[in-house]
């Protein structure tokens, strides 16, 4: 039985997660920051460290054998870099380099969060079982990863299946990204709650503006809410269908925040479906809800880190 552990990093525009998980994929130790996003670099890269340094007090690091980094993207896994859209500050940041360096000179893998989240749920989650599937995590951003033929497909630079900035509306709003109409400038939460405002959307007593609230308004029907999740669906099957077609997909497993809203998101994103998966080989497409939850991003870092540090696959449980 594969017991060694492996140190697992999930870095975000909100929060930095860290946590010490074994081949089955469970979590022994956990530690956690804010992520300072709109600060320079190194005080970003300072909560990772803080992260980090926690998990190194804990008496079951000496049984670590790599790192596992799931970051927010782009990401270039080549050079050890990442460029996170949302964190300003890193920019061709060495990330791989400065996490070494902090964790004792164990090697480290980077992947992208989308493509982290991806191998969770083909390890243990919705797409287990499927040889070629699509993951997304809908939330402050949408990213996603790819399994093709049995395997996690990361691409060269760790960014292959980076969903979110497929453009889906040619003349559409400008994307941080630099391009027009992407999927996430569209279906990402704050976004959904941008559009739901803009349209007329009032909030409750709470004054919580965000798409969780959003999504709370369309259950109970009222129609900007609807209205909004129904474009955020639009643009998530347009480009799911997309993907399909490509590389034929058989399954599109969709988590996040976003992802949490149900229904509200489901029904009409597979309505949608049937108006753009329309060709033969991708009509059965089906699209399901995540099932890893909010450690999704640690248990796809500790799978790729597994992965390296065993020369084969972590074990299925």
């Amino acid at each position: 039985m594969h017991t060694d552990l492996v140190a697992a990093l999930d870095i975000g525009g909100t929060k930095i997660a860290g946590a010490l998980v074994d081949g089955h994929g469970r979590i022994h130790a956990r530690a956690q920051r804010a992520t300072p996003a709109q600060k320079d670099g190194d005080t970003v890269m300072r909560a990772v460290e803080a992260a980090l340094t926690e998990l190194t007090a804990s008496p079951l690091w000496g049984r670590a054998t790599a790192v596992g980094i799931g970051s927010a993207g782009p990401v270039d896994a080549s050079a050890g870099t990442v460029s996170p859209v949302n964190v300003p500050g890193w920019r061709d940041y060495p990330l791989v380099r400065r996490v070494r360096e902090a964790a004792g000179d164990l090697p480290v893998e980077l992947i992208g969060d989308g493509v982290a989240i991806t191998a969770a749920e083909h390890w243990q989650g919705a797409a287990r079982g499927h040889d070629n599937a699509l993951c997304m995590v809908v939330s402050t951003g949408v990213g996603g990863g790819l399994v093709l033929g049995g395997r996690l497909h990361p691409g060269p630079t760790g960014n292959a299946g980076h969903i979110g900035h497929i453009s889906v509306d040619l003349d559409g709003d400008p994307c941080p990204c630099g391009a027009r109409g992407c999927v996430e400038r569209i279906a990402s939460g704050p976004n959904i709650a941008r559009r739901a405002l803009d349209a007329g959307w009032r909030p409750g007593p709470d004054n919580d503006t965000s798409a969780a609230a959003v999504a709370a308004a369309a259950r109970l029907g009222d129609p900007v809410a609807v209205a909004s999740f129904e474009r955020a669906a639009q643009a998530l099957a347009a480009g799911i269908a997309a993907t399909a077609t490509l590389v034929e997909i058989d399954i599109a497993v969709v988590g996040g925040g976003v992802g949490k809203a149900g229904e509200v998101l489901f029904a009409p994103l597979r309505k949608a479906l049937t108006e753009y998966a329309t060709l033969s080989f991708v009509r059965r497409l089906a699209v399901v809800p995540a099932q890893m939850g909010t450690d999704a991003g640690l248990v796809g870092a500790a799978a790729a880190a597994l992965t390296r540090a065993a020369g084969a696959a972590p074990a299925r449980v």
